[in-house]
């Protein structure tokens, strides 16, 4: 059997288990991430009832509504996830529609940029070894941040559209 057939069947029997787990969890269609910043958890919800909760990371100043570009916080308010990057610098990323424009008017006020850019995400690539650690800390630039394991559940169970609310 030519090594490039073997190869093949070798990563197509390996992607069954999580390919099963991924569908099997996207069974039921997730209509609300909730996420409570001061729990450090967000929630991936059916009809009101919790189908996953994760283990978060939020940005290096995680207290109060995001103001400004490079403030680091997360922010918070009902939001879409509104489109995905699957080649991001982190493992997967789902982006998260602030500013909306209560956010951009609250900038423009200050005379600064809302910023933007932020996202769901795994790991850095590279480091996803890290995140038993990791997730221990706030270290995103305002991200929300999990595994990657759980980034991948989260890929196949939240479709774009999907609304967020992100709690203080």
């Amino acid at each position: 059997m030519p090594a490039r057939l073997v190869l093949s069947l070798i990563a197509l029997l390996a992607s069954q288990p999580q390919l099963a787990a991924a569908q099997a969890a996207g069974a039921e269609r997730v209509d609300l991430v909730r996420v409570d910043k001061s729990e450090r958890r967000m929630e991936l919800l059916a009809k009101g009832k919790v189908l996953r909760s994760y283990r978060i990371a939020l940005g290096a100043n995680p207290v109060g509504q995001k103001q400004r570009e490079g403030d680091e916080r997360t922010p918070e308010g009902r939001y879409v996830l509104n489109w995905r990057n699957p080649k991001s610098a982190a493992y997967k990323s789902i982006h998260i529609s602030y500013p909306d424009d209560r956010d951009e008017a609250a900038a423009r006020a200050m005379g600064v940029s809302p910023g933007g850019m932020v996202m769901i995400h795994g790991q850095i690539n590279g480091f996803g070894w890290m995140s038993p650690l990791m997730q221990w800390f706030d270290w995103t630039n305002g991200c929300i941040a999990v595994n990657n394991a759980e980034m991948e559940e989260i890929w196949a169970m939240v479709e774009n559209g999907t609304p967020i609310e992100i709690d203080p």
